[in-house]
């Protein structure tokens, strides 16, 4: 994630010396290696004084983030502890809400919420697609990898729910988009990113903009750089709405023989899709069947706040568009052939035995 993003911001003509990565670690083996490679690519760094839990002992806690990128594990077990019941972390909307101890999806959620400045932050993060609509009753167990885990009734008292639900009416999700299945090493489920933003109003912003290529490949220069332009992009007002993106079809790219991967073009066409939703020029973005879909406030209220996107993306009945006469006559060509080779088939049997003195009558 570090050397993706000493990339990325090399890629837009940032400089490293203006940005500075804050985060904390568990494990110690990983938090040595983390501050290792954030010295040698000479990236400025807090990673907190010790490696220990996130949630047991918060060693930034009163700093607020401009970004945040995350890949929490998923689905974690038994990260509760009782000391953590007045944690102003849970606090969300006037109440206070504690994620479940058999679950820490949400406490994840909530956390990384908690670090954002209140102004401008925004966070993207992955998480198990069982969170999009965590809190139902009769919820099947499983590792979370079908986004339709959860069933249509939901459980109001659950603190899954109550979280999700203030998420929504504080206007805190820009955007959910599901990914493919097989994208990671360490599991092969499809899982979600979840793009939150504290501030959805209209604004204008300052942005690096690749220069593309006809067939949607990056423009790149002599020394195989991205040719990149600085623009002002003029942001709509999009409180109240979030947009939905399906991308679990966009599994044909695929590097050590099985793992997914989006290539530049297809990253081009995800940011094309968000920036378009997120202009005030609203002509150039467009709800697509499959695909993506803007859904107001009143929507996600109808659907009980579930955060599934099948419950909105507009999906295609394909057995409507076949050629029913064409297809039949299609088949029945096939059949006719499969007829005859039997037929030629049994004759050539016969001949056999009778040759050898066996004739079958």
């Amino acid at each position: 994630m570090f050397i993706q993003s000493l990339k990325f911001v090399e890629n837009h003509q940032g400089d490293k010396d203006n940005i500075s990565v804050w985060g904390q670690e568990e494990n110690p083996t990983t938090y040595k290696l983390a501050k290792m490679n954030l010295a040698i690519r000479g990236i400025s760094n807090n990673l907190g004084q010790k490696a220990f839990s996130t949630f047991l002992e918060d060693q930034h806690k009163d700093e607020k983030m401009d970004f945040i990128m995350a890949n929490p594990p998923f689905n974690l077990k038994s990260w509760y502890s009782e000391s953590l019941a007045t944690d102003p972390r849970w606090r969300i909307g006037g109440e206070t809400v504690i994620p479940p101890a058999s679950n820490a999806n949400y406490a994840w959620i909530l956390h990384m919420l908690s670090k954002l400045d209140v102004n401008h932050g925004i966070a993207g993060f992955l998480l198990a697609n069982g969170a999009l609509g965590a809190g139902s009753k009769g919820s099947r167990i499983g590792n979370g990898d079908s986004e339709d885990d959860e069933s249509e009734t939901v459980d109001s008292t659950n603190s899954e729910y109550r979280i999700r639900k203030q998420l929504i009416e504080q206007d805190k999700i820009e955007a959910i988009i599901i990914l493919p299945r097989e994208m990671f090493y360490s599991t092969d489920i499809s899982v979600t990113l979840w793009i939150l933003n504290n501030n959805k109003k209209e604004q204008r912003k300052k942005c690096v903009e690749y220069k593309l290529n006809v067939d949607g490949s990056l423009t790149v220069d002599e020394e195989g750089k991205p040719v990149v332009s600085l623009v002002e992009r003029h942001l709509r007002d999009r409180q109240n709405e979030i947009l939905f993106i399906d991308l679990r079809t966009w599994n044909t790219n695929l590097f050590d023989k099985k793992f997914v991967e989006f290539d530049p073009a297809q990253v081009q066409k995800i940011k094309k899709i968000y920036h378009d939703w997120q202009g005030r020029d609203t002509s150039k973005y467009h709800n697509v069947p499959e695909l993506c879909k803007a859904v107001k406030m009143e929507d996600l209220i109808r659907k009980d706040y579930s955060l599934v996107p099948s419950k909105y993306i507009d999906f295609i009945d394909h057995d409507m568009e076949i050629d029913y006469p064409k297809e039949m006559a299609r088949i029945q060509n096939e059949m006719k052939d499969l007829i005859r080779e039997e037929i030629e088939t049994q004759q050539l049997l016969k001949e056999a035995f009778k040759g050898i003195g066996y004739e079958i009558e």
